[in-house]
């Protein structure tokens, strides 16, 4: 039996369901076994055709939810020699793993308010945004760049652009909200160990960096609906990055 064959056999795969996100699925299981041990670091993963059987699925499933993986940082793919785990923490995770489990409970009541209110003012915003108010958040967004030029974590940076966002509402009460949070609305101000893994924590930014871009680029064109899902697309990932740290950890 190959070592391929041999890992196959002891993880702990359910196959997937017709009615599940199948590429989605399939990666959030494969993070769990890389992230649990049973697939370490340095291992390669079963060949398409031996996930394809495990998962029940087509390999084209197989290989988004390989992309999936790799956009974590979680895994690299090399011709010739298969997909290999890289790290048993994904990209995702290094900032919740970093912050003090006690604060876990309040980023999640936050962000969850955060959903609702701030994809509400952005859509808002993308309405009612005037010239000077785009001027703001592309501001903001080229100071988060230069932030990340300079190894920052662009905390403050983060803040004023969804600051911005909230102003461009012209509805003062959201401008309120928001401000009443001050930097510590940005989950990643509440680090208690600011060592944290460096390519990790460049794959995090650009990820967020991006997100931003989306919701940018939303507002510009002025379409209020694709500004309000990309401004919940990018608070729900952080919701549901933090709240598989919660999952995985027990504290009341």
């Amino acid at each position: 039996m190959g070592s391929n064959e041999t890992l196959s056999s002891t993880l702990q795969i359910q196959r997937v369901g017709k009615g599940d996100s199948l590429a989605t699925t399939v990666a959030k299981q494969l993070e769990t076994e890389i992230t649990s041990g049973r697939i370490k670091v340095g291992d390669k993963l079963p060949t398409e055709g031996a996930l394809c059987d495990l998962f029940g699925v087509s390999r084209t499933v197989i290989r988004e939810a390989i992309t999936q993986l790799k956009s974590l940082g979680l895994v690299e793919t090399r011709r010739g020699v298969g997909t290999t785990v890289l790290r048993s923490m994904s990209s995702e995770n290094v900032f919740a793993y970093n912050v003090d489990p006690t604060a876990i409970k309040d980023i999640l009541h936050i962000l969850e308010i955060r959903m609702s209110v701030e994809s509400a003012a952005c859509a808002l915003a993308a309405e009612r945004r005037t010239d000077a108010d785009l001027a703001r958040m592309e501001q903001h967004f080229t100071e988060f760049d230069a932030a990340l030029l300079r190894g920052e974590l662009a905390r403050k940076e983060d803040y004023e652009f969804h600051l911005a966002i909230c102003q461009a509402t012209h509805n003062p009460f959201f401008k309120q909200f928001y401000e009443q949070f001050n930097k510590n609305v940005i989950p990643r101000a509440n680090l208690v160990n600011s060592d944290v893994d460096h390519v990790a924590s460049e794959e995090y930014l650009e990820r967020v960096r991006a997100e931003h871009k989306a919701i940018l680029t939303s507002i510009q064109a002025k379409d209020s609906d694709a500004a309000r899902d990309a401004m919940y697309q990018h608070l729900n990932r952080a919701f549901q990055r933090y709240q598989r740290y919660s999952v995985s950890n027990t504290f009341d």
